[in-house]
């Protein structure tokens, strides 16, 4: 008895935790502005928002829209760390993306050191790239799990 006891015992410490899991997205914006007119930073939410109270449902019979404010959805408590602009006057500054780079990777150092684990990573480009391309940012989305 004691050993199945014990049995028992061993195999529920060994279940995962059962707890839920909460997310946490921080997005980077670098400006691929030339002569470094664009703006950077690394853009941290301080506040949640329950996406359901945007939504709504489109079905054929009926068209339920939610009738909140877009300017609801705006969040006003966030955190906002300068980065500086992949472009100057002279052009790419290689220096700029190494101290962007060495600022997210403290941060990434921060938010695990808290107890938040990098899961994903996504980035992208948005770029007029027409004739007289002067708009362009780099974004990025590090997505952490706890």
């Amino acid at each position: 008895m004691k050993k199945l006891f014990f049995l028992a015992l061993c195999l529920l410490a060994s279940l995962p935790e059962l707890s839920a899991q909460t997310y946490k997205v921080i997005t980077s914006v670098e400006s691929i502005v030339p002569n470094g007119l664009g703006r950077s930073r690394i853009i941290n939410a301080l506040e949640d928002k329950d996406y359901k109270e945007y939504s709504s449902v489109q079905t054929e019979d009926d068209n339920t829209r939610n009738k909140s404010d877009r300017s609801e959805i705006r969040v006003k408590n966030f955190e906002e760390t300068k980065l500086l602009n992949f472009y100057n006057l002279g052009g790419i500054r290689f220096q700029n993306i190494a101290a962007n780079d060495a600022l997210i990777t403290s941060m990434i150092n921060d938010m695990t050191a808290n107890g938040w684990e990098l899961v994903f990573v996504s980035s992208a480009v948005e770029s007029e790239s027409g004739k007289d391309d002067g708009q362009g940012i780099f974004i990025t989305r590090y997505i952490f799990r706890k």
